[in-house]
């Protein structure tokens, strides 16, 4: 797809209040299922939703490193039907993101630069995907420093919790970023638990 046919296609999911494919990896078993929340020139924003049909976070993704965009498949109809259910059963939203989006208008801002600071200003848990690694890895940790080209992330290994880590991250190397949601909280709660952190109140 060219880039202004997957601009299309995610306009007209936001327009419609579509679920969608966002496919963003190489690998195409591997691909994001969402509803479109706002669009700006560098990135999407998605209310993710996860195989059980329950919302999982909010995620970004860089429109330039998505290859294709589908709506209306086989997947997204299951998707569909386990969503109400997971809303029938009040499972749906756990994380009370529908009501967090009431409150909080992504439209017509930089989007990657607002949920960063959100959860920078908040001391909130991150998972970002570098282009570096394009899926094959990403980095679940809190953001230590918060400048206007870059950022510092304390980050934990789950296969190595002998110590945090530091990795300094350009904003332009980032392909996405997911923020308050199931990756937050069990990052939260690891951080919490094996190192120590506090997290106050949020």
């Amino acid at each position: 797809m060219s880039s202004s046919e997957i601009k299309e296609q995610l306009i007209m999911a936001q327009q419609q209040g579509n679920l969608v494919e966002v496919y963003n990896f190489d690998d195409d078993d591997i691909f994001n299922v969402g509803f479109v929340i706002a669009i700006d020139p560098l990135f999407v924003l998605l209310l993710g939703i996860d195989w059980d049909g329950k919302i999982n976070g909010l995620t970004a993704i860089r429109l330039t490193s998505i290859h294709k965009v589908q709506a209306y498949t086989d997947y997204l109809t299951t998707v569909s039907i386990k969503c109400k259910v997971a809303e029938d059963h009040h499972y749906f939203d756990i994380w009370h993101l529908q009501e967090f989006l009431r409150h909080h208008d992504y439209q017509n801002k930089n989007i990657l630069r607002t949920l960063l600071t959100d959860s920078f200003e908040n001391k909130l848990p991150v998972v970002i995907g570098t282009d570096k690694y394009k899926g094959e890895d990403d980095f679940e940790g809190l953001i230590n420093n918060l400048s206007e080209i870059k950022l510092d992330l304390h980050y934990i290994n789950e296969h190595d919790l002998s110590s945090m880590w530091d990795y300094e991250i350009l904003l332009v190397k980032i392909d996405y970023l997911r923020v308050r949601g199931t990756q937050m909280m069990q990052t939260k709660q690891i951080m919490q638990n094996v190192f120590g952190v506090n997290f106050d109140n949020n």
